[in-house]
């Protein structure tokens, strides 16, 4: 079984490598400490969507470039 300092340890690495900014990760190590581990339940789900919106743009911004690859290779050929 883990003890607290190590589950404490995990969290704060997850929240790192999920993307959590400094700030995010001090509220919710805050929340998690005290106990109120659910309150940060609606940061994470925000910072999803946050990551999703990024994602979301990014493959825009491929598809666009594949769109544009394609219409040169058509025009060469």
């Amino acid at each position: 079984m883990a003890d607290a300092n190590n589950s404490l340890e995990l969290i704060y690495q997850n929240l790192k490598d999920a993307g959590c900014d400094n700030a995010l990760i001090d509220k919710c190590m805050a929340f998690v400490k005290n106990g109120e581990s659910i309150k940060i339940i609606p940061k994470l789900q925000n910072h999803r969507k946050l990551l999703l919106n990024r994602v979301r743009c990014e493959q825009k911004q491929i598809d666009c470039l594949d769109f544009l690859v394609f219409e040169i290779r058509k025009n060469f050929y």
